[in-house]
């Protein structure tokens, strides 16, 4: 049982990651992953008008609530092509059907990687024939379905509900085009807890808003983008109701392993060099707080002065003040770390090297004291190198 990480760590799940010839590289590029049983399933979706056909089509077989599988490939979106991205996705999900045994109705498909570009059907079908699907698989899984991250990303976690023990894992995948909107990647998570549908949907979306849709690279959001969440119900716990302890525990777990992804998403933004906290205290209101937070970590000036080491507050507060926040700028007070580099909305002396230090870590954050509420946010982003440009100069080329 021990064996399983990540989307098989909780009882039920088993995964395989293969190289199927989607990606150049010959690196892996076709996850798997299947319930031993038809799971109680929820999920999150992008917000661009403009989905992928794979998308489109898990929306679609979650309208039920239920899958029993889902599979991912990497290096191909499969997206604005027309009727034969639509039926290059209903045929993925069939021939998933076929391998696993399973209803193609319960598949849920996702595709990530350049756009426009025909599915090579044919090669996932050889991939398929290829998979062998273990506990063991997770992290192989995980592995499958990156695209320019640079590390495998999974996270799990254990509670006890009922005085039996609940598992929840899950991976991710993203580097860059994130941004809030859910969905702004592609994450998949598992658990064991019994737990009815609509608790389920309700419980992922809490998480989602404090973590999926926290997290910022490059104030992009693409249009495959998306959370699947299933439940095999195999822990052994009376089901979870709403409004109780059980479901208060779940939902903290939950966003533990949420917040975990999140945060490796955030700092694994193409080229970046570090992992940036907006903490946003004292506001208004959350809304206020959020566009904030939200401003200051999508703006390019913010992050190439963390790429350089740059104690340029004046930034910070320059965002804050086009972000369309109602707030006092003249209360402000900045924090880079423990170093206060802005007091009551003006400069101040500072210790310069302490900042350089702090900015020098890889882990950085920017305190924004509004001083004029009780509300606060947070947002974790990524610095802007020079290798962000380059990623993306050639991305399809």
């Amino acid at each position: 049982m021990d064996k399983g990480s990540g989307v098989t760590y909780a009882k039920g799940f088993t995964a395989a990651g293969v190289a199927c010839g989607i990606k150049k590289n010959g690196k892996k590029d076709l996850a798997v992953i299947k319930s031993d049983c038809v799971a109680t399933a929820a999920g999150v979706f992008t917000r661009n008008k403009v989905k992928g056909h794979s998308l489109m089509l898990a929306q679609k077989n979650l309208r039920n609530g239920k899958a029993q599988a889902v599979i991912i490939n990497a290096g191909n979106a499969n997206a604005c092509l027309g009727s034969q991205g639509e039926q290059d996705a209903l045929c993925m999900a069939q021939l998933t059907a076929e391998a696993l045994g399973c209803w193609p109705k319960n598949v849920l498909t996702g595709s990530t990687g350049v756009i426009g570009v025909p599915l090579p059907i044919e090669r996932i079908e050889a991939g398929l024939k290829n998979a062998v699907l273990t506990r063991e698989g997770g992290t192989d899984a995980a592995a499958a379905i990156m695209t320019t991250d640079t590390f495998i990303k999974q996270a799990q976690t254990t509670v006890t509900i009922g005085g039996c023990e609940v598992r929840i894992g899950g991976m991710a995948k993203g580097s860059g085009m994130i941004h809030p909107n859910m969905a702004t990647m592609i994450s998949v998570i598992t658990t064991d807890a019994a737990i009815p549908g609509k608790m389920l949907k309700k419980a992922l979306r809490s998480a989602a808003d404090v973590s999926f849709n926290r997290i910022c690279v490059d104030g992009d959001t693409s249009v495959c983008d998306k959370v699947l969440l299933l439940a095999s119900g195999l822990a052994g716990n009376a089901p979870i109701q709403e409004n109780t302890n059980d479901y208060d525990t779940f939902v903290s777990a939950l966003k533990e392993v949420c917040v975990t992804l999140s945060k490796m998403l955030a700092s694994d933004g193409e080229g970046a060099t570090k992992l940036v906290t907006i903490d946003v205290r004292h506001a208004k209101s959350h809304k206020e707080a959020h566009l904030i937070a939200s401003a200051i970590a999508k703006s390019p000036l913010c992050k190439t002065a963390a790429f350089g080491n740059d104690a340029n507050w004046g930034r910070l507060l320059t965002a804050a003040g086009y972000s369309g926040a109602s707030f006092a700028p003249a209360k402000v007070d900045i924090y880079i770390g423990s170093v206060q580099v802005c007091q009551n909305g003006g400069g101040l002396a500072f210790d310069e090297e302490a900042a350089l230090q702090t900015l020098n870590q890889k882990e950085v954050t920017y305190v924004i004291d509004l001083n004029d509420g009780d509300a606060s946010d947070m947002m974790w982003t990524c610095d802007f190198s020079l290798d962000y440009v380059k990623i993306n100069a050639d991305y399809r080329t």
